[in-house]
Formats: structure tokens, C-alpha cells, sequence
């Protein structure tokens, strides 16, 4: 028999955290969160998107032993600005068993329309900016500190549940070696003088946090026509400038301005630490802080996390500036392979940006969704 029950303890808390720990403990190609930052995530004095959302912990029990868990999220903002009358869930693990991933998006189903929505979809986080996705190719390849990883069967589950596929997304590589230096030196020069715009680069995280806000408007311009988009509040900037940028080379971090300074893109790429979190499983103390800064300043791996550029400049070359200014960074480090984090099949502009690097398909990965139950 399984039994439901909601998280409402720090012990259980715990175990939820640690669950994915042991059904995932034989794979090489599962990344584990950091313990702390995932009990973070759940703390309503630390986390701002916890606060803004109505959010719910459950964990799904086979006698006594924890065998799935899920995390019902009502954003805010989603539902009562956007109107979009949905609930997402995440955090979504479970043992290959139909009755517990079933019993597990009931609970979701529940929640949805006690607070009358209309459908559910998932696994996604509180924002954009979260893990989002099931992974339905690239079992074989290695995840990142930024990707969910999960096993074959969850798919099938879905399916079995009757939700359909959503939104799809894909997950590319290419060889630094691919990338050619000397053409987006050319191009960056002749987009500069056209449109009278400058790159900017950084030597010191404070020069970043400087105009972080900056960046985070500019996000909230660049992807604010994408479905289910939901923009970033003060609070949330806040939060990411604590919990992100302080960790990220400031050489990693590239903007481009008007000639009244005004940012128009920008891009960030983060140092693989895929095989540091595999090692350390966990815990930061009291050695895996050493594994993790050696991944930050010798890794021959980067992830291309996040680019922004506005909307009036998105047609203009811009993304040159960027590049070049990247490839004479990357090359002074020995980088190999750049890793482009989840973006949308349909985010049509941002995969033309990638084509002439000679991009390679690893990994694809989907939401899924479907209408609630009626009362």
C-alpha cells in the first residue's frame, strides 16, 4: 500500500532531499545537489520563491521506506497576473512503480482544484530560471549542476497517466576548437561602429553586482513574449545576486552597452562542476569545497547558462560582441567543449545564435501536462 504524507519536519525534509541520493547511487551520469542549498531552496526566510508561491512538500511511502516525492507549486504571479490557471509541480522522483507516481500527481491534482486551476504541468521549479523538465533522450551523458537527470521509465509513466508532452527542450555541445575566432572578430568590429555599441568585461564580482539589476531587467525584456514566461521582482534579484553571481568568475560574465550605457545583452558561462558535485555527493565540508574551486579555475569545460539581448537588437549581430569577447577569455583558459544549458525547440532566434559552431544534439527533455480532474 502507499500512503502520502506532506513534509512538515526538517527529518522529513531531509529525507526528501535524500532521496534522489539512493535511486540514483548507481548511475555515472546523475549530478547531486548540494544538501544545503537544496534545504535552502525550501526555507521561506531565504528563498524568496517560496515565498511568492503557495508550495507543498510530499513524500510517498511503500510500508516505512520513502519510494517517491513531489512539490506542489502554485506560482503567484503565474496565476493571478498572467492568469494562467495552472499548477506546476517538481522535485518529481519516484521508484518504478505506476500506484506511487500516480498517487504523487493526485496529491498535485488535489491541491490544483481546491484553489480552482485548471491543469498541471511539470517538472519545473518556482521560476524560469529553475531546473525544468523530464529528460526523455541523452540517458547515457552526464548531467550538470543546472539540469534535473532522471531514469528511463518516467516518460512512460507520464504517458500511462495520460499527460501529453508540452514543452520541449534540447540540449546541444560544440567544440571550442569549431569556433572561428578571427570571423566573429570581424563581425563584432563592423556591429560596434554600426550601431555605436561597446562590450564590457569584468575582473571583479563587485563591477558585476554593480549592475546585476541591469542584467535582470534585461532578462525579463528578452524572454517576456516565451510561453509561460514570469518575470524576476526585486526580491528575487536580490536573492540571485546571493546565491549565483558571487560564485561565478566575473570574467565569465560579458555585457554589451549603447553609447549611453545602456545594456542591451548579455551573456553568462559557468565551469562544469558536474564532476566535482559527483564526487563530493552532497557536502561541501569537509573537502568538497577544494573539488569544487579546482572545477571553477581549471576545468576545460564550461556551460552556457544564460543570454539575454533586447528585443530592438535581436536582429543586429549583436551576439558577435559577445562571442568574441568570450573566445579571447576561453582561449587564454584552454577550454574544450561549451555545453548549452535547456532552451526551448521553439526559442527559434536563440538557436540561430549556436548554428555555425557546429552544435552536437546530447540530451532532450520535455514538461508535461495535463487538465485537472473535475469535482
Amino acid at each position: 500500500m502507499i500512503t502520502i504524507k506532506k513534509v512538515d519536519s526538517k527529518n522529513e525534509l531531509l529525507k526528501f532531499i535524500k532521496f534522489p541520493f539512493k535511486l540514483y547511487k548507481n548511475s555515472k551520469f546523475w549530478v547531486p545537489p548540494i544538501v544545503d542549498q537544496e534545504i535552502e531552496n525550501f526555507d521561506k526566510e531565504k528563498n524568496p520563491n517560496i515565498k511568492q508561491s503557495k508550495t507543498n512538500l510530499f513524500l510517498a511511502y511503500k510500508k516505512s521506506k520513502v519510494v517517491g516525492r513531489i512539490v506542489a507549486i502554485i506560482n503567484n504571479y503565474e496565476v493571478e497576473v498572467t492568469k494562467i490557471k495552472k499548477i506546476r509541480f517538481g522535485w518529481f522522483d519516484f521508484i518504478d512503480d505506476y500506484e506511487v507516481s500516480k498517487k504523487l500527481l493526485d496529491k498535485i491534482d488535489q491541491i490544483g482544484r481546491e484553489n480552482s486551476l485548471e491543469f498541471m504541468e511539470g517538472p519545473m521549479g518556482f521560476t524560469n530560471l529553475d531546473k525544468v523538465g523530464v529528460l526523455t533522450s541523452g540517458f547515457n551523458k552526464i548531467g550538470t549542476m543546472i539540469t534535473t537527470y532522471n531514469h528511463e521509465y518516467y516518460k512512460k509513466h507520464f504517458i500511462k497517466h495520460q499527460f501529453v508532452e508540452e514543452k520541449k527542450y534540447h540540449e546541444k555541445i560544440f567544440e571550442f576548437k569549431n569556433v572561428d575566432g578571427k570571423y566573429y572578430k570581424q563581425i563584432s568590429d563592423v556591429v560596434k561602429q554600426r550601431n555605436n555599441l561597446q562590450e564590457v568585461t569584468f575582473t571583479k564580482t563587485s563591477e558585476v553586482l554593480k549592475r546585476s539589476n541591469e542584467m535582470f531587467d534585461l532578462f525579463n525584456d528578452s524572454y517576456s513574449k516565451l510561453s509561460s514566461f514570469v518575470k524576476i521582482n526585486e526580491e528575487q534579484k536580490e536573492y540571485m545576486k546571493k546565491k549565483y553571481i558571487k560564485f561565478i568568475n566575473p570574467e565569465y560574465i560579458k555585457f554589451v552597452q549603447d553609447e549611453n550605457k545602456k545594456l542591451v545583452a548579455f551573456a553568462i558561462v559557468m565551469p562544469s562542476f558536474a564532476w566535482a558535485l559527483q564526487k563530493i555527493r552532497g557536502y561541501l565540508y569537509p573537502f568538497g569545497i577544494f573539488y569544487l574551486l579546482y572545477s571553477k579555475f581549471f576545468n576545460k569545460k564550461i556551460n552556457l547558462y544564460l543570454i539575454g539581448i533586447h528585443p530592438d537588437y535581436q536582429k543586429r549581430g549583436v551576439t558577435a560582441i559577445i562571442f568574441n569577447s568570450f573566445i579571447q577569455t576561453l582561449k587564454k583558459k584552454g577550454i574544450k567543449i561549451c555545453r548549452r544549458t535547456p532552451e526551448l525547440i521553439d526559442n527559434i532566434s536563440i538557436d540561430k545564435i549556436w548554428e555555425n559552431f557546429s552544435p552536437e544534439l546530447i540530451k532532450t527533455r520535455s514538461t508535461f501536462k495535463k487538465k485537472l480532474s473535475k469535482n
